[in-house]
């Protein structure tokens, strides 16, 4: 197994992002962004997860349409600074022990004023369109928000 362990890079990144705060006057730091500098921004990331629970076994159907055919295309389309990608997941059926489904969406953004552009604001806020709510019996209110730490694969 393969270890991509990214804690030291990420202690620098923020050791960085702390100097570079404390001297923003400096003309030259906001002007210079070298390309290490834009490594370790690539190295961190958010994960934005947010869950959404049909009754129904059509409306979860109509739901899953409704979100991979419309809602996230047009998420994407919106072409968000940061936003690097927005996978859907649906929990086993027989895990809930009755109809319908639970749908989670995950989205992973390079900070949080990327998510604060996808929500408009308030970044922890949910987004969710008048067509989804009439199809969901309900849903998580605020997303919950992951800064990666570590990351292994094999």
């Amino acid at each position: 197994m393969r270890c991509e362990c990214r804690q030291i890079a990420r202690r620098r990144a923020e050791e960085k992002r702390a100097e570079a705060l404390s001297s923003a006057n400096d003309d030259s730091t906001r002007e210079c962004t070298s390309s290490a500098q834009k490594k370790e921004r690539a190295l961190i990331m958010i994960l934005r997860l947010w869950r959404g629970w049909t009754s129904t076994e059509a409306n979860s159907t109509a739901y899953r349409e409704l979100l991979t055919g419309q809602i996230a295309p047009a998420i994407l389309a919106r072409g968000i600074p940061g936003l690097r990608d927005l996978t859907v997941w649906r929990r086993d059926p027989g895990e809930l022990g009755g109809p319908g489904a639970e749908i989670l969406t995950a989205m992973t953004f390079d900070d949080r004023d990327a998510v604060a552009t996808f929500t408009g604001g308030d970044p922890t806020r949910s987004v969710v369109p008048e067509e989804a709510r009439r199809l969901l019996a309900r849903f998580d209110e605020h997303s919950q928000h992951y800064t990666d730490i570590a990351r292994f694969a094999s």
